[in-house]
Order: structure tokens, then sequence, then C-alpha cells
């Protein structure tokens, strides 16, 4: 199973997108690539090669749900799970995001404290089931 150290977050706030640095990096040790967003993250995610593709919904130009559909071209979303990050998150938007491809939805405003953890989990439950849909 591959380590989780890249993370790559897609995010247009450069504020959101300062304090999910610091919270990844600081109190989850992960090596994070800010991308402002959909072209940015387009433009990178080869060179960088995530382990785990942090989404905003809402973005200018390009927005979640294209940028992941974009990404789904470049790279293998089994093997390099994304996660949304969003306010909207009534049961039929979840329902929604998921639907696009996207392992789980972290809620807008999120704790800085348990980013790292909730990403952690996320990760960990799209390797079991990776491994699971390998092993049928």
């Amino acid at each position: 199973m591959t380590e989780l150290k890249r993370i790559l977050h897609v995010e247009d706030d450069r504020s959101i997108q300062a304090v999910a640095k610091v919270a990844l990096e600081a109190v989850g040790g992960f090596q994070v690539l800010s991308c402002s967003g959909g072209q940015d993250a387009l433009d990178k995610v080869l060179e960088f090669a995530p382990h785990f593709i942090l989404l905003d919904v809402m973005m200018p130009d390009m927005d979640g749900p294209q940028t992941l559909e974009r990404l789904r071209d470049l790279i293998d979303l089994q093997q390099i799970p994304v996660a949304f990050m969003t306010a909207k998150v009534q049961p039929n938007e979840i329902a929604h995001y998921l639907s696009l491809g996207a392992r789980d939805v972290i809620i807008k405003p999120f704790d800085p404290m348990q980013l790292a953890s909730q990403v952690r989990t996320i990760w960990q439950r799209a390797q079991s089931e990776s491994v699971a849909d390998h092993n049928q």
C-alpha cells in the first residue's frame, strides 16, 4: 500500500488555501501543493503526482465537478482519491458529488486540527476499497 504523502489542494480562496496548507503540513506532516483553480491543478497534477486531491466545489472559470471530470482524463481516480470541500452539504448535493466520483465530502468551514485526520480516514477507506475490489 502506498503511503499518503502528497496532497493536491485546489481552492480559489487564498485564506482557506493557507489554513488548509498549514493544517495538512504542520498537523498532518503532508506535502501540499495549493492550486488556485481547476486549470492550475490540471497543469500541475502530473508533475506533482499527488496521492490525494482536495477539491473545492465552487470556483470561478472551472468549478470542482468540471475539474474532477477533466482530471479523470489525466489520472486514475481509483488510485488517487478525490474529496470535495464545500459548504453546500444538503444530502442531495453530497449524493451528487459522490456520484461524480468523489470519495467523500469535507464540510466547510473545516476544523484545521481535524483536517489531516479526515483526509487520512478517507484515504484509508479508499485504499481498503481498492484492495477489496482487486481481490474480487
